[in-house]
């Protein structure tokens, strides 16, 4: 029998050349490491071989080009490994230790733009007070990489993957801030672009050069008939400024693949080279302190003729060949899919099949953003409760990110299945939402900007911050229409932080910021209104957030009440599965959340009255005395066993506590 030293021993060695080398050989160089440190690697080693192995056997089935690039991969998760600091090292053990860290209650988000929030990345370090003051443990920082000049997507046409932008700092001051945030219990989010790189990158350069091996990184085609023939089926992600999915390029003399701008490159991820280059990024940045590291785009990397070329099954095949190099070197690194996709496509960037627990950690719930802002200007919850009820159920190691706003536009995902199981019509629905939020339904409370109108689908997306989305005007401080305004801002955020998963608030957001009547002002935001809801932090604002007399303090307050209430909650872990109760009062959204610390019941009532709920459903749920956390007390029951539920109400119902 082998003896388990040299059992590791065995597996260190395992996918080198001749099987004679040892891990001080695999890392080429540097100080020899510790009898400690090659068990370590060697026990991971052996456990993420085989899912390496098995991601590119679908990848790539021919062994003479597998082979050498499962080597390589090792190769790099070994240096990476060698080269990891020894704080670095303990935030491994310390997660591994606690596998669901990401799932705990504790974990309260923010997301910003770095200059849009404190100019730069030192200056991020002398805010910190206001994050932790909110209860933020995980802060996203938008795309900090070197982006092309002029236009460049809000930064996502990234020019050099190796230098954070120049107004924001260096790749010292982001390891400095990474470190800052870990002594203070954040963990740092930043943007990866996989899909795409801008025309401007050495590899686009290269290519252009005529470099052969460089032009294969890319998608480029000299028959016009091919691209017609990918054109057939191929969306259109922005037909205003962006028509069309190919790009003419003279030095090419060929069309290159360019899904969102003709300046954005699409990569050729069948070329194992790519595969690599990125796997070498990833461990860079993990070993800067980086903890998560969100994949741009990730539904788009796989090109097959007669699709959309979104969402193939290779796009999982390559998340989990990155995941299992990842968690070979630093498993302190998490992945989190940016994958703003159908709803019943969504689960499977979280890991299903023979992808469960093998790909990203997170993932957008995109439909949950949308379900939201219907239930709202519908005041009614049955579409939601239909279409929220029939997604697939998560695997029990994913979390969802839950929004009410990101930086992005909000596009009305909207199933028509589920609008016709319901009873209305998507297209109907998608109408009216548009024209709800953008002001131009009677009656509605919202301020929101049109983005994209497509004549030819009647697609009109949203932009608009969550403040003026949701009622608030510049200038208002107070009267029946400001409360009403702030209940349902307290009511969307108490959905998504009472979901389960890691709620994120977007930047001004907590400040209730209203769209910035100036965006088109700032040069290359002209044509793009969905800088209206990327102010930049109004720090003025901030002076009154923790006073209750004003409305940033109202509803600063009132979020990082949610914060505080929901790291008490043992039962918001994100592992529970959550459970829509479609049988109820169509203003109400109930949901049941069932962990072994107790059962969870989200109320929440979308309208502007009170409305019922039947106390004997708290109790079939397994609460013996329901007790609202959020408002501190038992519930009170009306004649015949009745609980009424004030207009815009959110109660968070779990056992009353002892004592």
């Amino acid at each position: 029998m082998v003896a388990p030293r040299e059992l590791h021993d065995a597996a260190a060695v395992r996918l080198v050349a001749g099987g004679a080398l040892g891990l001080d050989a695999l890392v080429g160089g540097g100080p020899p490491l510790s009898r400690d440190r090659k068990d370590t690697f060697a026990l991971r080693l052996d456990r993420f071989h085989a899912d390496l192995e098995a991601a590119l056997s679908l990848i790539h089935p021919v062994p003479e080009v597998r082979e050498p690039l499962v080597q390589r991969l090792v190769e790099l998760a070994a240096t990476t490994f060698a080269e990891r600091p020894d704080e670095l090292h303990r935030l491994d053990e310390q997660r591994l230790l606690a596998p669901d860290w990401l799932q705990q209650s504790r974990m309260f988000g923010y997301a910003c733009y770095t200059d849009r929030f404190a100019d730069d990345l030192r200056g991020i370090a002398k805010h910190l007070d206001h994050l932790e003051g909110l209860g933020v443990t995980y802060l996203h920082l938008m795309p900090l990489l070197q982006p092309r000049e002029g236009d460049n997507d809000g930064g996502y046409a990234v020019q050099d993957y190796g230098a954070v932008r120049s107004d924001l700092g260096t790749m010292d001051d982001l390891r400095d801030l990474a470190t800052t945030l870990r002594e203070r219990g954040i963990s740092l989010c930043m943007d990866l672009v996989l899909n795409h790189v801008a025309m401007e990158h050495e590899w686009a350069t290269k290519a252009r050069a005529g470099d052969p091996a460089y032009r294969d990184y890319f998608h480029v085609f000299t028959d016009e008939a091919v691209l017609d023939a990918y054109e057939q089926t191929l969306p259109e992600v922005f037909p205003d400024f962006a028509p069309g999915n190919f790009t003419w390029d003279d030095d090419l003399q060929g069309w290159v693949w360019t899904t969102f701008n003709e300046f954005q490159w699409d990569l050729n991820w069948a070329n194992p080279s790519v595969l690599v280059e990125f796997a070498e990024i990833i461990l860079g940045f993990a070993n800067l302190g980086v903890e998560v590291l969100r994949l741009d785009a990730i539904a788009f990397l796989w090109k097959r003729l007669g699709t959309n070329c979104q969402n193939q099954p290779e796009v999982h095949a390559i998340t989990q060949a990155l995941h299992a190099v990842t968690r070979m070197a630093a498993p302190a690194v998490a992945f989190k899919a940016e994958a703003i996709v159908g709803p019943r496509d969504l689960v499977q960037y979280l890991g299903t099949g023979k992808h469960a627990g093998r790909v990203s950690d997170l993932a957008y719930h995109n439909s949950l953003m949308v379900q939201v802002w219907s239930m709202l200007a519908a005041r009614n919850t049955v579409l939601a409760k239909h279409a929220l009820a029939s997604l697939p159920a998560k695997p029990t190691t994913g979390t969802w990110i839950t929004y009410v706003r990101c930086h992005d536009d909000i596009g009305w995902a909207i199933d028509d299945r589920d609008a016709h199981a319901v009873g209305i019509t998507g297209h109907g629905h998608r109408a009216f939402l548009s024209d709800w939020y953008s002001g131009e339904f009677p009656k509605s409370w919202a301020d929101g900007l049109v983005f994209q109108a497509n004549p030819a689908t009647g697609d009109r997306r949203i932009s608009g911050t969550s403040a003026s989305l949701l009622g608030l005007r510049s200038g208002a401080t107070s009267g029946p229409a400001v409360d009403n305004a702030l209940a349902r801002y307290f009511l969307a955020h108490a959905v998504v932080a009472g979901w389960g998963g890691i709620p994120v608030i977007w930047s001004g957001d907590e400040l209730a910021q209203v769209n910035d009547p100036d965006w088109a002002e700032e040069p290359g935001h002209e044509n793009d209104n969905r800088w209206a809801h990327r102010p930049r932090l109004d720090w003025s604002r901030a002076v009154a957030k923790d006073d209750l007399r004003t409305i940033p303090g109202r509803v600063y307050t009132g979020l990082k009440h949610l914060a505080a209430v929901r790291a008490g909650l043992p039962q918001l872990h994100a592992s529970a599965s959550t459970e829509v109760l479609e049988e109820t009062d169509d203003g109400v959204l109930a949901v049941v959340r069932r962990h072994a610390s107790g059962t969870f019941v989200g109320l929440y009532n979308v309208t502007e009255v009170a409305r019922p709920f039947e106390l004997h459903r708290l109790h079939d749920a397994g609460l013996t005395v329901p007790y609202d956390a959020l408002g501190g007390h038992v519930l009170a029951v009306g004649s015949m066993g009745m609980l009424w539920l004030p207009p815009y109400a959110a109660w968070w119902v779990v056992d009353a506590p002892s004592g």
